[in-house]
């Protein structure tokens, strides 16, 4: 990790500063990440800079069966989301819903995280999951 200071004007920098360039299947350069600590710290030094290689977030194995699942599962229930979200004769029965069971432990907050939790269930049901 090394200290940073940026010129005047430029009180911090948080993301990426440069990012390695393929020309004709060759990768030339590397990442530059800058980053800002934003936590509470009596440490004056709250800028860092990071020096990442090229095929640093290159995926190294073939995804698992698990997570081939995961993606799969993702993809129905925010298609089934949308389906229902579009019709409009569920729409106030769903907010309805939503809105008895907001205010009860465990109840969901906001409309969106009851949509995952209604249309996973129904997804893991058919699925046996």
């Amino acid at each position: 990790m090394g200290k940073v200071k940026y010129a005047t004007g430029i009180d911090y920098v948080q993301g990426s500063l440069a990012k390695p360039k393929v020309k004709e299947g060759h990768t030339c350069g590397t990442y530059l990440i800058g980053t800002h600590r934003t936590a509470a710290t009596t440490n004056p030094n709250c800028t860092s800079l990071y020096v990442r290689e090229a095929d640093t977030y290159k995926r190294t194995s073939q995804p698992s069966s698990k997570e081939l699942a995961a993606r799969a599962r993702f993809t129905a229930v925010s298609a089934a989301i949308k389906a229902r979200k579009a019709d409009l004769m569920s729409v106030a029965n769903d907010e309805e819903a939503f809105m008895a069971q907001k205010n009860l432990p465990g109840g969901k907050k906001t409309l969106k995280a009851w949509y995952w939790m209604v249309c996973g269930a129904e997804y893991d049901q058919e699925h046996g999951n």
